[in-house]
């Protein structure tokens, strides 16, 4: 990945661009990161450094994170998290990283822990619909039904849907546009949504996504007549106006 910072969730606003639109945008506390290791090479076998965030009192955080801290001069960050720069090999440990690591139109993926919601039932937690509410149909509207057959196969199949402990989960919403950078404020503005709480811990990184090539114009539609994209129907009003 290309860069990468640690934040956490401010919450939600919207914003106006120049034609007057409205664009509802997530805030986020980006940094500042401090790097805490160097791995190299020669000793790990691959490029790569460990961010920390987020300035703590000892006794917030474990006896082996506070030696690790100490024994490279730094002070005490609550959160570490390794990422594969590829600037990686140009840091060094106690560099900074702040929000204008990225700049207003670059792609990111964001990542979170989802809300919880504690123990949810199959309505809520997987979309399942509940069973009439007329003719006898009893107190069990909203519950799971069949689980499958009790000959055989005699249990539940991995993957079946049921009620149990709903959010917490890791989410990564991919490729949001940065549409604002803050670096005194330390705040990256992005658009649309991503997981967690307010406060919630995020890991903000490149996209994965690969841009698709333009190749210019007409270069989808289709020649073969049987295609749909290749048809025009008189009948319509795009194709009457040609």
């Amino acid at each position: 990945m290309k860069k990468a910072i640690i934040g956490k969730k401010v919450g939600m606003t919207q914003i106006f661009d120049e034609m007057g639109k409205v664009i509802p945008v997530t805030v986020i506390e980006a940094g500042p990161c401090v790097v805490t290791q160097k791995m190299t090479v020669e000793k790990e076998g691959y490029e790569a450094v460990q961010l920390g965030y987020e300035e703590v009192t000892e006794k917030h955080i474990s006896k082996p994170e506070a030696g690790h801290l100490k024994k490279n001069g730094l002070g005490m960050l609550k959160h570490l998290k390794e990422f594969k720069l590829e600037n990686a090999a140009e840091l060094n440990v106690g560099d900074v990283l702040k929000a204008d690591v990225f700049a207003a139109g670059d792609k990111v993926d964001v990542t979170g822990t989802s809300k919880g919601h504690g123990y949810a039932g199959v309505i809520k937690r997987h979309g399942a619909q509940r069973t009439p509410t007329s003719h006898g149909g009893g107190p069990v509207h909203r519950h799971a039904g069949s689980m499958g057959s009790g000959t055989d196969p005699s249990r539940i199949f991995k993957g079946k849907i049921g009620a149990g402990h709903m959010g917490v989960d890791q989410v990564t919403v991919q490729n949001l546009d940065v549409v604002q950078v803050d670096p005194e404020l330390n705040m990256l503005v992005i658009r649309g949504a991503i997981p967690g709480p307010k406060g919630g811990l995020v890991y903000v990184k490149s996209t994965a996504k690969i841009a698709p090539v333009k190749k210019g114009e007409g270069a989808a539609i289709s020649v073969n007549p049987q295609k749909a994209s290749a048809r025009v129907n008189p009948q319509k009003a795009s194709a009457r106006n040609k």
